[in-house]
Order: C-alpha cells, then sequence, then structure tokens
C-alpha cells in the first residue's frame, strides 16, 4: 500500500488563515492592479493624442470648407460679349468689364469709403475665367440681368476668416488697408457673406496663382481610378498567390525563399517601389508620365506583399478538418479549397485587401517619383480610357503641392485636402468591417 503520509498536503503555515490576505497575495494583487493602471493610463494618452490630432486637423482644415463670397447684380451686353471673345486676352476684358460694373452699383449704393476699380481688382482677385465660362456655357444669358456669386481674393478671404488682421497687413499691391475699410462696409450691407465652398470638393488646381479657386475634385478622381488599377489587379494576383503557397505549393528551399522576399517586400521603403516605376514602366515600356495607370501599376507592387500576407493568415485560421471532412466525402484538393476553405477565409481576405488598398491610397512618395505630384489637373478626364492614361493628380500629392506653396491659402487648402482623404480611409475601413461582419461565418 502507498504511505498516505507522503501524499498529503502540505502544511498549512503558521498564522495563515482563508480570512487573510497573506503579503504574497497582496503583492501579487498590487502587481496585477498596478498592470491594470499602466493599460488603462496608455489607453487614454493614446486617446489624447488622436484628439489632439483630430481636432488640429478639423481646425485647420475647415475653413477650406467655406469661402467669402461677392453677391453681384452683372448683365453684359451683346456687344461687349462680342469684342471679349475677339480680343487675345479674353478673361483679362471679361474682368474689366465685371470690375467697372461693381465699381458703379458701390458708387450708386452711396459707400462713403475712397476705392476705385483697383480696389475691386484686389478685393475680387481674377475673375475674368469665371465669367467666362458662365457665359460660355449657356450663351442665353447674354444680354440679361444676372446674380453672379464670385469669390473674392485668398487675402481677403484670410481676412474675413480671421487669418489676416490689420496688425500684420503692410500695404502692398495685393491688399492695403484701405481695402480691408471697402471690405467692412460691404460686409455689413450683406454685399459679402461666407458660404460653404462646393469648388473646393468638385473643383480643379487652379495654379499658384489663384488659391481661392482650388479644388480637390480632380485629383479625388484621380485616385479613383488608379485605385481601380490597383484593385483589379491586386486582389486576383494576391489571392492567387496566396492559395498556392498556402494549398499547394511544396515545402522545400525555393518556396521558403519565395516567403522570405514577400515578407521582406513588405518591409520595404514605398519610394523604392516609385524608382522601380519610374525605371519600368516610364523609362523602359514608356507609359504616360503622370498618368493614373502609371501610378496604379506601382501601387499594385506596393499593395501586394500585404494582401498576401494577410490573405495566407485568413486561409490558416480555417482549421484543418474543413479540409480533412471535404478530402473525406471525396473532393479534390481544388474543391476543397475554393468549395470550402476560401469561403471561410473571406472575410479575412477582404479586410486585408481593403486596409492594402487603403495604404496605398494614402501614399505619396510613389507619386513623386513618376511625376503626379509636378502635375496640375485644371479638367477633369473626358473618359474612362483618358481617366487612366491622361495625366493626373492623387489626392495626396495634391495635398503635398499645395503645402510645398507659399501662400498661406493653400496650407488652409492642404488642410481641408487631408480632411477628404482621412474621410475616404475611414469609409474604407467601415466597409472593411461591413463586409467581414456580412461574410463571416463560425464553426
Amino acid at each position: 500500500m502507498t504511505d498516505a503520509s507522503t501524499n498529503s498536503a502540505p502544511a498549512a503555515r503558521k498564522g495563515a488563515s482563508l480570512h487573510r490576505t497573506d503579503p504574497r497575495t497582496r503583492r501579487r494583487n498590487g502587481a496585477e492592479r498596478r498592470f491594470r493602471l499602466y493599460g488603462a493610463a496608455a489607453i487614454s494618452m493614446g486617446l489624447l493624442f488622436l484628439c489632439v490630432l483630430a481636432v488640429s486637423i478639423i481646425r485647420s482644415g475647415a475653413p477650406a470648407f467655406t469661402h467669402a463670397v461677392v453677391e453681384v447684380e452683372f448683365t453684359l451686353s451683346e456687344a461687349q460679349f462680342e469684342e471679349a471673345e475677339s480680343q487675345l486676352l479674353k478673361t483679362a476684358v471679361y474682368e474689366r468689364y465685371f470690375n467697372a460694373a461693381l465699381t458703379a452699383q458701390l458708387r450708386d449704393a452711396g459707400f462713403d469709403v475712397a476705392f476705385d476699380e483697383n480696389t475691386i481688382r484686389r478685393i475680387i482677385g481674377k475673375t475674368g475665367g469665371t465669367i467666362r465660362s458662365y457665359y460660355r456655357a449657356d450663351p442665353d444669358r447674354v444680354g440679361e440681368s444676372v446674380t453672379l456669386d464670385l469669390p473674392v481674393s485668398s487675402r481677403v478671404n484670410g481676412y474675413i476668416k480671421g487669418r489676416v488682421t490689420r496688425e500684420n497687413l503692410l500695404d502692398s499691391r495685393f491688399l492695403t488697408q484701405a481695402d480691408l475699410d471697402l471690405v467692412d462696409a460691404m460686409r455689413d450691407r450683406g454685399l459679402i457673406e461666407t458660404k460653404f465652398n462646393w469648388g473646393f470638393l468638385t473643383g480643379k488646381d487652379s495654379g499658384v496663382d489663384n488659391p481661392g479657386g482650388a479644388g480637390i475634385g480632380a485629383s479625388v478622381v484621380g485616385s479613383f481610378f488608379m485605385m481601380l488599377v490597383v484593385l483589379v489587379l491586386s486582389l486576383p494576383i494576391g489571392v492567387a498567390a496566396s492559395i498556392y503557397l498556402e494549398e499547394f505549393a511544396p515545402r522545400n528551399w525555393f518556396t521558403d525563399m519565395i516567403e522570405v522576399n514577400i515578407s521582406n517586400l513588405a518591409a520595404v521603403p514605398s519610394i523604392v517601389f516609385g524608382i522601380l516605376g519610374l525605371a519600368v514602366f516610364i523609362q523602359f515600356m514608356h507609359l504616360p508620365q503622370s498618368a493614373p495607370l502609371v501610378g496604379g501599376l506601382v501601387l499594385t507592387l506596393m499593395t501586394l506583399p500585404t494582401i498576401i500576407i494577410s490573405t495566407r493568415a485568413s486561409l490558416k485560421a480555417v482549421p484543418p478538418s474543413i479540409r480533412d471532412a471535404a478530402l473525406g466525402v471525396g473532393a479534390s484538393k481544388m474543391q476543397s479549397v475554393f468549395h470550402h476553405v476560401l469561403p471561410l477565409a473571406m472575410p479575412g481576405i477582404l479586410t486585408g485587401t481593403i486596409i492594402g488598398l487603403a495604404q496605398a491610397l494614402g501614399e505619396t512618395a510613389p507619386l513623386l517619383l513618376i511625376g503626379m505630384v509636378g502635375f496640375v489637373a485644371r479638367q477633369y478626364p473626358d473618359g474612362v480610357v483618358d481617366g487612366f492614361l491622361d495625366p493626373n493628380s492623387a489626392m495626396p500629392a495634391q495635398i503635398y503641392t499645395w503645402a510645398s506653396r507659399a501662400d498661406p491659402a493653400f496650407y488652409e487648402k492642404a488642410w481641408g485636402g487631408i480632411i477628404v482623404l482621412l474621410v475616404f480611409l475611414l469609409a474604407m475601413n467601415i466597409v472593411a468591417i461591413i463586409l467581414r461582419r456580412r461574410f463571416e461565418r463560425r464553426w
């Protein structure tokens, strides 16, 4: 028989009691409480930094979504229209007609501040192109009295938004203290109002001389066509490569080398892919520079490792019993993968793909190398083919261009573009969450 004394429980420590916590247990409980406190403090600090970042972006970028406009009644006669269209500098003629008409209206209204047509030109800015486009879009408006909402110049817009003050303003050929007197008088009479700037969301880049007319719409279209190229190429190639490596490829030194290289490519700086795209797609294949097609090809190379890694992880997460059960009832290897394993891994595949696309959407460095940052997109593409092949810009490249310009109004536009880009990224992540919940299956 076994000696019962050898298996008996160790003797209780002297003075120990179930109703009293011993020092060792107190130390262990204290360490656990401190660890929870450290975790809560880390999360709180992260949330604090996130809130500070969000507030800074919104505070700096929100003014880009509003602008000050002058509401003016204007009549362009047939003779003036024909004369303007016959001149070499057409927009300058339209601008001269409008400035003269606005000057006459302000004098008839009895403004008690001194001004002339040069004052109007500094307040309104370059309006000739806008007025000409307005009448060319509908020639029937010629000869009729119409109401025009024209944006003020960038410096006047900054004064109304508080970015420019009388204290830090020095009289120059762009704006003077006397001009601000007229601006205040027009605001008091309701001739200058602040409205939502739809042109920022739908407009095009207007060059370095007109920050008030700059918009991000054309860049959004360029990013859309670029993401279509990335999606069409990276999803099937990445998923097919992942299925082969995970389910069919033999385990040898060659596949091991491929897996190591894929992991290394995921950590390669994005600007290296830009150099590769410049050498291969532009200098060797002679594809059009600054085109969304080239940008999409470059970003596809950068996105493929992310999609392959996430897809392989999703395939590994499917229990082996699913494969064994399919093979046990007579299914082939391909049938078990495509009919059983792949549908169960689809939530992770879609999530990884959308996250990869979101990462590619915010990349700027590869686009610098293929010239998309140097092109000013002033027109929308005429069709689908032109959308892929014509030079265009992308949202991150456009934001970089605005941030590098000297006028503070462009800096404001850059912050507004960041808000638009973050909205797109947030929408893509929400879609990823919805798709994951929609296709998720439990076993």
